[in-house]
């Protein structure tokens, strides 16, 4: 989800989409392609002037190859969010639409299930539907759904039942992302994006906008002093976790784990000023060489461990949230209406428990 500056409204996201259709900045870098038949749904190679892979260190190809281009896989949504690669196909909630679809890498498109925040009514415009999704160790599908304000677990006929949904006897917020850790443990986020009126809204039970750890049917609150804590990942040792706070004050944290789930020694990853946009750091994911990349203003930062900018992914929608794909050999970004491919040129270690 996102910040202050669109937290309780959709219209500056679309005025901001608006008016980067209509300028051009940079040349563009790759060709434009578009396949349409009556049957699936067109794929695009993007050719706009705010689409390109920025490099800014030589060892952003050895992530992505020189000639790899953008391809957009599917659009024509709300707001796209929580992808999750599974069974060869992207899962992803559309978190206004309060649905969840799949694609195939080719852009053919079905829809798993309606109402996946668990509302069968929500305001036009708000964002109460599922968000981030993650498979747990037996294949079931566990989904951040901000209607209902819980983690819930869809099974294989698509029935979602709660799995986690209070702490110390209080109703969540609203999940909104989530990883698991090499040792089997959940971690996710609850900012307060899927109340009306989020921190100020009467039926919010908590004090505090936390991040969690779910181990051995114990839920632990690790982080209580962030504003808006959104995205999350962690490194591929599982020692150093990684949370995106999405304002007031934007930036990635990072924090050292122990063996025991207890965190320490927080630093700042990445600032971003506080400028007043819709692109705000959300979603993230750490490859296999330990990069973190995430969303944020103009769009997706490549950064090494050390805190290294290699390079930057720019869309002409809001990038929220990314997963890899195809075995590690993709990534694909949720991006306001669209969903976005890039190739990769190495193959990224996929989460815990995929398939």
């Amino acid at each position: 989800m996102r910040s202050s500056q669109r937290w309780a409204s959709g219209e500056l996201r679309t005025c901001y989409i608006l008016v980067m259709a209509c300028f051009t900045v940079f040349a563009p870098i790759v060709g434009c392609r578009q396949t349409r038949t009556a049957s699936s749904p067109s794929t695009t190679q993007v050719d706009t002037g705010d689409t390109r892979i920025v490099r800014m260190d030589p060892d952003l190809d050895k992530l992505i190859p020189a000639d790899a281009s953008i391809t957009k896989v599917v659009s024509g949504l709300r707001f796209t969010e929580g992808p999750m690669w599974k069974d060869g196909r992207l899962w992803f909630s559309d978190v206004v639409g309060n649905a969840i679809y799949v694609v195939s890498p080719q852009g053919k498109q079905e829809v798993i299930t309606q109402n996946s925040g668990g509302l069968e009514s929500v305001s036009d415009g708000s964002f109460r539907g599922s968000n981030g999704m993650a498979l747990d160790k037996d294949g079931a599908v566990l989904v951040c759904q901000h209607g209902l304000r819980r983690i819930g677990r869809m099974n294989s006929n698509g029935n979602i039942v709660s799995f986690i949904d209070r702490f110390e006897g209080k109703r969540l917020n609203s999940p909104n992302d989530l990883v698991f850790a090499p040792d089997g443990s959940l971690w996710f986020t609850d900012p307060p994006y899927g109340l009306p009126k989020q921190d100020d809204d009467p039926a919010k039970e908590l004090k505090f906008n936390g991040v969690y750890r779910f181990r051995d049917g114990k839920l632990k609150a690790v982080v209580r002093d962030l504003s808006r804590p959104n995205g999350i990942g962690l490194s591929p040792d599982g020692k150093t976790l990684y949370i995106s706070n999405s304002g007031p004050e934007m930036f990635v944290n990072r924090y050292q784990v122990s063996s025991d789930g207890s965190l320490s020694r927080p630093s700042r990853l990445i600032s971003y000023s506080n400028q007043k946009s819709s692109e705000v750091p959300d979603g993230l994911k750490v490859d296999s060489y330990g990069n973190i990349w995430t969303t944020g203003p103009e769009g997706v930062r490549i950064i090494s461990p050390a805190g290294k900018v290699l390079g930057q992914i720019r869309l002409p929608e809001i990038a929220a949230n990314l997963a890899w794909g195809e075995g590690g050999r993709a990534v694909y970004i949720t991006a306001s209406s669209s969903v976005y491919r890039i190739p990769l040129a190495f193959a990224s270690t996929m989460p815990l428990y995929s398939r």
